[in-house]
């Protein structure tokens, strides 16, 4: 039986003793044996990534289209809570918190490094040519942009509309129990919240290892600090309590002001990346970037290379990263969830997958394609160090600019803030998830899970590689899929009653349709 929630002790049921024993188990097997449970985990992943490839992205490429169809349909006038409800943050500081949450850190590792590879080794056609450098931010955009963001804006709409709709308790569990009723329902549900926890978690240990990997390259190109496994555990140990004092805090102080900071630096360091590099270039690539990934959006949702036998490509690069999205699905889903009430859903999906998408590409444009000025005009060398260790790719194309330490020194602050805010995001959001849903989970329930994360990355920073953190973030997803497609049906089948043929003059008094959470109109004098 569970404990009631409090805001002191640990919420202890079902799902969180299930959710620890598994995560602990496999946090003591990688601070054990690395090798082995790295070793599992890679072939886990590729197995299922090469054996099934079409599944993941038609499924990946239907949430874009559904997302549309939620923005631009009958239902995206709906509002994520009571009919006169108010968003309860700012429109800047609701996208500051989306795009700290969802992209964060990854946005800094990859913005010169993605680009550089696809320029090199573009998929079925020849490498390091003007049309190469094209296609590599197609292909960028693609990894990053609508798909990316409309299986987030997907996630957290059904959590949101149940929450603040029809409201139920934040969890994954919820849309489920719409489809399944009775004992059926309740098992599925367990499972799904229990599979969504290994999967945040999973995902965050898996990024977090990432972003410490990085943040070492950063003190190194900054200050010198060699490059070592136990100056990783020393950027872990801070790491664990920066996020540690700042999920204290709660949502509307230490998340909301970490991620307006976040936005400051990095429009700052963009922008002097843009007019201290070749700014009419870097504007015209943004131009020509948003037309090609628009004019090829379509094949490219759809495309696999089988003819080309490029089966390893998509596997290593398109779903791996489509299927990373779907691991932060439950993290994100939860936190964009909570942040969210009060808005439509169609200013919902515009906030949450058109504005950060747009902003993507510019940053590529920017840092990819100043990285291709670099090595197509100037005098290179920045491709050979993204190909020996990209999480040192930033840091190094930053050095081709005026005022390089300084720029560097802001990337290390930055992508350190990115990550202390994913892993407060996280422990609250796998707090909520193990207590039944509650908006304001204890402060210790936090401190338990942002222990155990801290674990899991330490046993995979061990390994020292981006392959192995990758195959870690994408494991928890693969089986969480089948539950984002079961919570979409309960969506539907709830949401279908918000849009009613106009009832009868004489039905009217009978209140209004099914899941709305409006009070039925008084009559006026005379009206009856």
């Amino acid at each position: 039986m569970s404990k009631e929630p409090n805001q002191r002790g640990v919420n202890v049921n079902f799902v969180f003793t299930v959710s620890m024993a598994i995560c602990a188990g496999i946090g003591i097997w990688g601070i054990v044996d690395p090798d082995s449970m790295t070793g599992a985990m890679l072939g886990f992943v590729n197995y299922m990534l090469t054996g099934v490839s079409w599944a993941w992205l038609a499924v990946c490429s239907m949430f874009l289209f559904l997302s549309l169809y939620l923005a631009f349909g009958p239902y995206g006038h709906i509002r994520l809570g009571a009919d006169d409800e108010e968003p309860e943050f700012s429109t800047v500081s609701w996208i500051a918190m989306l795009f700290a949450g969802g992209m964060g850190s990854g946005l800094l590792l990859w913005g010169p490094a993605e680009p550089m590879y696809h320029y090199v080794s573009p998929p079925g056609m020849e490498g390091e040519t003007m049309e190469a450098a094209r296609q590599a931010l197609v292909i960028t955009n693609l990894h990053w942009g609508f798909h990316a963001w409309s299986i987030y804006a997907v996630c957290a709409l059904v959590i949101a509309y149940f929450t603040f709709r029809r409201g139920q308790p934040s969890m994954i569990s919820t849309p489920i129990k719409a489809v399944f009723s009775g004992a059926a329902g309740e098992g599925m549900g367990k499972t799904a919240d229990i599979l969504a926890v290994l999967s945040v978690v999973f995902g965050l240990a898996g990024s977090l290892s990432m972003g410490t990997l990085a943040v070492r390259s950063g003190t190194f190109y900054a200050f010198g600090v060699e490059e070592t496994v136990t100056t990783s555990m020393i950027i872990l140990a801070v790491l664990f309590v920066c996020y540690m004092l700042s999920a204290t805090t709660g949502v509307d102080k230490g998340i909301k002001i970490l991620s307006n900071i976040n936005m400051v630096i990095a429009i700052a360091i963009m922008l002097m990346v843009l007019f201290a590099g070749p700014t009419r270039f870097l504007f015209e690539v943004f131009i020509d970037s948003i037309g090609n990934y628009f004019a090829g959006l379509i094949s490219m949702s759809f495309r696999l290379f089988p003819f080309e036998d490029l089966g390893g490509w998509s596997a290593g690069w398109t779903l791996t990263y489509l299927i990373w999205w779907i691991a932060w699905g439950p993290f994100i889903g939860i936190f964009v969830a909570r942040i969210s009430k009060g808005r439509t859903i169609r200013e919902f999906c515009m906030g949450v997958i058109f504005v950060p998408t747009m902003f993507s590409i510019l940053w590529f444009a920017v840092f990819g394609g100043a990285g291709f000025y670099i090595e197509m005009f100037g005098g290179g060398g920045l491709k050979e160090i993204i190909f020996e260790d990209a999480t040192k790719a930033l840091f190094a194309f930053l050095e081709y600019f005026p005022a390089a330490q300084i720029l560097q020194t802001l990337a290390v602050a930055l992508m350190f803030i990115f990550l202390v805010t994913s892993a407060d995001s996280g422990t609250f959001v796998l707090s909520m998830m193990t207590t039944d849903g509650n908006l304001n989970p204890p402060v210790l329930q936090k401190m338990v899970w942002g222990t155990l994360i801290a674990a899991l990355t330490a046993g995979t920073l061990f390994s020292e590689s981006v392959t192995v953190a990758k195959a870690m973030a994408v494991t928890g997803a693969i089986p969480f899929t089948a539950i984002v497609l079961i919570q979409l049906v309960g969506f539907f089948r709830e949401i279908r009653h918000e849009v009613k043929p106009p009832q009868p003059i004489e039905a009217r008094g009978e209140g209004i349709g099914r899941g709305r959470v409006t009070q039925p109109a008084v009559p006026e004098e005379g009206e009856l």
